[in-house]
């Protein structure tokens, strides 16, 4: 039967969508529409406190939080190809950034400042280049055991990273998670009203949705922590005198360290663009549009670059601030230009955050990442794949054991994956079968150069257990890739069987096999070898 005959009985389309999706998928408007100016302002009512929070995470004074958030979201908006995507400061990314430049500089210094824009201006190039060369499959290296494991054991982290802050306590110098260790083992340490602003802050960011999907959690905690700090006097750290006035464009970046910086700026490219990927595919999916990784790589870099401009630090795609802004009604890539301008309105008026106590920011980041937690699918693998689960796990473990340079673990853990890869594409499966004087070999899997010896031993070991055979069909149904070395090892094991006066035949040659292997054998041989058997004598 042709299948080109076939014709589907249901037209998918706009027809089985709701009315707002269908509109969506018919048309993205080009240009600003209302609904962008309500969305854009409405996240930045989240972005505002949640920038601050994320440069505290990324070990940078907050004032280079909000910076972050100003002309990098204006400049992903002349490339994005999602009409949704807010970009910002995120929390990974912020650990990442964290990861990478403590080791090389005090936190909140001034060079750790110069260093953390040059890592953006890294991580801009990279994403950029990535999607001018269109290289947007990259973002796809990360195999998802690497993912589960890195972003649980990453999540792990920037929780211990606030817990101190969380709870008012003043926990000694040292790694993250011994501070965070230190500071709940500690309770006489704790600040009462900042454990109060705490879980006050985690019950609005983790149940204020509940209210209103576009209830201001994040807003609210914001205002009632500085008015709290304000009227009762609030003795615990706050966020302190905040610089106000436009982002310093183009100030004096440290070159000499810019090798230093290559590596993490890579991974953090890598590894910051999966989210922003999977929400615009996933958005893409559902207004049934294109949706365009190259692009997407376009635009993060662009915002990277602006980002390292303005002294700001590495910025990507945020799937909680994506989410308000579609539910808000951003209709197209200019909701995130609004978002922010916004900000930048509002830089001139910073100081009213002075008062915020840290508290209330640290619970902000805790609320953030807390389901990103997911054991459970970690877990779960091991009722999926060993030898993936173990990826998984090490990943998780390598992530904990190497902080704050939890870079160098995700390095690791696409190069286990990588490895383990290999190891099962170097065993060729093969089935074998024997009936009265006829061996049958259906070999499975992928033959090329790794694992094409595994075929000749097989066939080698097969007929000495079998010395009364005849006849050898090598049935190819089964077989996946086959490359030039594959395919002359094929001809070297019909050349065998055939040296060994045994007749050969070939059976189900697959359609994408075909083309290869009849430039080893040759068009003759490749049909004489096909269904029909021959012996020594050709």
């Amino acid at each position: 039967m042709d299948i080109r005959a076939v014709k589907p009985r249901v037209r998918p389309g706009p027809a089985f969508m709701s009315s707002s999706t269908a509109a969506r998928a018919r048309h993205y408007p080009l240009t600003p529409q209302v609904g962008d100016v309500v969305a854009g302002v409405s996240v930045a009512s989240v972005l505002v406190p949640q920038a601050l929070a994320y440069a505290e995470l990324a070990g940078l004074p907050p004032i280079h939080g909000l910076y972050a958030a100003t002309l990098p979201p204006i400049a992903a908006a002349l490339a994005a190809s999602s009409p949704y995507l807010q970009t910002g400061p995120v929390a990974l990314t912020s650990l990442l950034t964290f990861g990478a430049l403590t080791v090389i500089a005090p936190v909140e210094s001034e060079r750790y400042v110069a260093l953390a824009a040059l890592l953006a201006l890294c991580v801009g190039v990279a994403r950029a280049v990535f999607g001018l060369a269109r290289l947007g499959w990259v973002a796809y290296l990360m195999s998802q055991p690497v993912v589960r494991g890195f972003t649980a054991a990453s999540a792990l982290l920037i929780i211990a990273s606030q817990l101190p802050s969380a709870l008012g306590a003043a926990a000694p110098a040292g790694g993250l998670l011994s501070r965070a260790a230190w500071a709940v083992w500690h309770p006489a340490g704790w600040e009462p009203a900042a454990v109060v602003l705490t879980l006050l802050t985690l019950a609005l960011v983790l149940f204020g949705h509940r209210v209103h999907a576009l209830f201001p959690s994040v807003l609210v905690a914001v205002v009632l922590g500085i008015a709290y700090s304000a009227a009762a006097g609030y003795s615990g750290p706050v966020v302190g005198p905040v610089r106000t006035g436009l982002p310093f464009v183009g100030g004096p970046l440290p070159w000499g360290s810019l090798p230093g910086l290559v590596l993490p700026g890579l991974v953090i490219a890598l590894v910051g663009f999966a989210e922003p990927a999977a929400i615009a595919r996933t958005y893409a999916m559902q207004d049934r549009r294109r949706w365009s990784p190259d692009r997407e790589f376009v635009s993060q870099g662009l915002a990277n670059l602006a980002a390292g401009l303005s002294a700001g630090f590495p910025v990507g795609g945020s799937f909680s601030r994506t989410s308000i802004n579609r539910l808000a009604g951003g209709r197209t890539r200019w909701s995130g230009a609004v978002t922010g301008l916004v900000v930048l309105a509002f830089l001139p008026f910073a100081w009213v955050l002075a008062p915020l106590p840290r508290a209330v920011l640290g619970a902000i980041v805790i609320g953030a990442v807390v389901k990103l937690v997911a054991v459970r699918g970690l877990l779960r693998l091991w009722g999926v794949s060993v030898p993936q689960a173990a990826i998984g796990w090490t990943t998780f473990g390598l992530t904990l054991a190497l902080a704050p340079r939890v870079d160098q673990a995700i390095i690791v853990g696409i190069g286990l994956a990588g490895v383990v890869h290999i190891w099962r594409e170097l065993q060729v499966g093969v089935r074998t079968s024997y009936d009265q004087g006829v061996l049958t070999l259906e070999p499975q899997g992928v033959l090329f150069f790794g694992s094409a010896p595994g075929l000749e031993e097989t066939l080698v070991n097969q007929v000495a257990e079998h010395p009364d055979a005849v006849r050898v069909v090598l049935d190819l149904e089964e077989l996946g890739r086959i490359d030039f070395t594959g395919a002359m090892a094929l001809k070297s094991v019909v050349q065998e069987t055939v040296d060994a006066g045994l007749e050969m035949e070939v059976r189900h040659v697959p359609p994408h096999a075909a083309r290869i292997l009849s430039r080893v054998f040759g068009p003759e041989g490749l049909s004489g070898l096909t269904g029909l058997p021959f012996g020594p004598d050709g």
